[in-house]
Formats: C-alpha cells, sequence, structure tokens
C-alpha cells in the first residue's frame, strides 16, 4: 500500500513509499482514503522543523486533514460501509491531565498528547488507514469532493466557541467581524462569521484571483488596506487574526471595538522581531476591556460543529477553495514548489 511519508527533522526524506496494509482492531473502522489536505504543518514536518514517528519507527506518515469512505466498522459503532468519514487528530495524553480527562485535549495541559501525522501517530495520507469509531466523524455524502476542509473548520469552529464564551463574561452583541487572512482559516472563519448574521470582513494581501470572489460571494466585504485603516472605517467587535504575519498580528491586538474579542489562529515563526508601543497597546487594552486569545486545535465538540457548518455551506463554494488536486505520486513535487492559490490536496 502506498502513503506519502518523512523521517522527521530530516530534510529531504519525503516520499511516497509502501507501508503495510492496516488492520482494524477491536472498535476501529477500516477506512478508503479519498484524499488528505496539505497546509503548511505538513510543509515544516516534510521540511524537517518538527514532527515525531511513531515508537519504534523512523518514517511517519504525514496527513492530518483527512477524507475517507468506510470500508469495514464493527457492530454498534454507529458507522456502516460507505459512511464518509475524517479522522480526529489529535488524542489525550496517557495520564491524562484535567482537560484531557473531561475531553478538551484540544487543551491538554502537560504535552503529552499525540497527533495523527504530527506526533507519534500515523497519519492519513495512504490509500487505506484505520481509526478508533470514536474519534470518526461522519460527513455529509454532500461533501464527498470537499470533507477534507473539516479538519481547518474545526480550527476556526472552536476560534467561534472561545470567542463567544469570552464575550459573555458581560453583555455581548456582536454585529461586525474581521478576519485577516484570506487562506483557507481565513475563509472558513469567515464563512461561520456569516452563518452567525454577522456583518464579516475580510483583509488579505492579494487583490484579485479566487478570494476577494469568494468573499463576495459569501456576502462579505473584502478589503486590502493596512489592518488600522480597515479597523478605523468598521469598528469591528470581533477580530480573527489567521495570516501569522508579525505586524499583522501586532496591528490586531487594537483593532477591536470597544470590549472587543480578538482571536488568533495563525502561528507566527519565532524570530521575528518588529517596534511598536507597547505602552499604548497596553492601556488601549485594559481601558477598553478588550480581550485577546489564542486558539489551536479541536476537539470532538468543535468537529461536530465543523461538520454541522460544512453541511449548511454551498459545497460549489467549498470546492474553490481547493484550487490544486494532485494524485499521490506527484505528491513530493507538490511540496517542492508553491503552486500559489488556496488549498492543495492530495487524492489518495
Amino acid at each position: 500500500m502506498r502513503a506519502l511519508t518523512v523521517v522527521p527533522q530530516t530534510p529531504g526524506s519525503l516520499a511516497v513509499t509502501d507501508v503495510d496494509e492496516p488492520v482494524a482492531g477491536p472498535g476501529e473502522l477500516l477506512v478508503d482514503g479519498l484524499a488528505v489536505g496539505v497546509c503548511a504543518t505538513d510543509r515544516e514536518i516534510a521540511a524537517g522543523e518538527y514532527g515525531w514517528a511513531p515508537p519504534g519507527r523512523e518514517r511517519l506518515v504525514l496527513g492530518h486533514e483527512s477524507l475517507g469512505r468506510v470500508r469495514t466498522a464493527p457492530d454498534g459503532s454507529g458507522f456502516a460501509p460507505g459512511d464518509l468519514v475524517v479522522g480526529v487528530v489529535r488524542r489525550p495524553d496517557p495520564e491524562p491531565c484535567g482537560a484531557c480527562a473531561r475531553g478538551q485535549f484540544d487543551m491538554c495541559r502537560n504535552g503529552k498528547y499525540t497527533e495523527r501525522g504530527i506526533k507519534a501517530i500515523d497519519g492519513f495520507a495512504s490509500e487505506r488507514w484505520t481509526v478508533e469509531a470514536d474519534y470518526a466523524v461522519r460527513l455529509d455524502p454532500a461533501l464527498a469532493d470537499v470533507g477534507m476542509l473539516l479538519e481547518p473548520t474545526t480550527v476556526v469552529a472552536k476560534a467561534w466557541e472561545q470567542i463567544e464564551l469570552v464575550g459573555q463574561r458581560a453583555w455581548f452583541e456582536p454585529k461586525v467581524a474581521l478576519v485577516t487572512g484570506a487562506g483557507p482559516i481565513g475563509l472558513l472563519a469567515a464563512l461561520l462569521g456569516v452563518q452567525r448574521g454577522l456583518e464579516v470582513h475580510v483583509l488579505d494581501r492579494i487583490a484579485d484571483g479566487p478570494k476577494p470572489e469568494l468573499v463576495a460571494e459569501l456576502g462579505a466585504e473584502y478589503h486590502t488596506e493596512p489592518v488600522t485603516d480597515v479597523a478605523a472605517a468598521i469598528h469591528p467587535d470581533i477580530v480573527i487574526e489567521a495570516t501569522g504575519a508579525t505586524q499583522v498580528v501586532v496591528d490586531v491586538l487594537s483593532a477591536s471595538g470597544s470590549y472587543g474579542v480578538t482571536c488568533l489562529t495563525g502561528v507566527t515563526s519565532a524570530g521575528r522581531t518588529i517596534e511598536f508601543d507597547a505602552g499604548a497597546l497596553n492601556r488601549r487594552i485594559v481601558l477598553e476591556n478588550d480581550a485577546v486569545i489564542g486558539s489551536v486545535n479541536a476537539n470532538l465538540t468543535h468537529y461536530r460543529a465543523g461538520a454541522e457548518a460544512l453541511a449548511q455551506a454551498d459545497v460549489g463554494w467549498l470546492g474553490r477553495i481547493v484550487t490544486h488536486r494532485v494524485p499521490l505520486e506527484d505528491a513530493v513535487e507538490a511540496f517542492a514548489s508553491d503552486p500559489g492559490g488556496i488549498k492543495t490536496v492530495l487524492a489518495l
């Protein structure tokens, strides 16, 4: 069986290799892989920046943005052959910490969690894979071409949940949201904002092509001006930062209106420094009761919320986020180049 594998923390080791056929254990589904999405995390692992193979193994099967179709399912699992499914990425730590013990493994306190395709468990970039029924999520059959977008959708489903929880510390009726970045995370964050009935604005540096068109089709407004200018014009109640660009991150910290909530979802590389007035920033956040939070990963609650959001979305719109579909045998070449566009998907 073919799979996309890598020797973690070894640049140049990415390859399509033959691996053993998976055997479903008790309580597990056997799944025919359909596709995996490729994101910055996959590219960083392929570049040797991080990643951990399963214990006793040299190579790790990549892929955490999964999509597959059930081949076999155990009795009583709630799944049946033919179901369209996605596998949850993270598993709780074995101790477990207090958060993991309560199903909040996205909030693990001790870092001993594991993750499919990233940390100590094989991912989903293989022709077949297994997954515990308790860590599988069924998708609407209409999402057969775009279901690999569920994992990034879970990231923003969690971000919106956290924003709303923070807002509930006092009266909170947000009307305007600003999303910085029109990649998959930003576009999906905008989708969930529109589904909540908010006036949504999306900011990105790309002036033409599919990004502004996709935002317009949502009924949202697209901007390419500086964050500070856009924020001054629209006074957002909510800001979701999805670029990880250092200057943008700093700018959004003071972009929301009074009692605003800013959620950072983009991960910035270390070592990038800029100068800014920390005193003025602190003064504004304190005096306006603003809140700034970080959000990463997702638990089962967010997977279910994400699946519901995708089921309500226009499938044609979702399909336009996927701008490149590459067969598994061309995966190494696809990783070596920057195809542009929005989302690359490997067909298994």
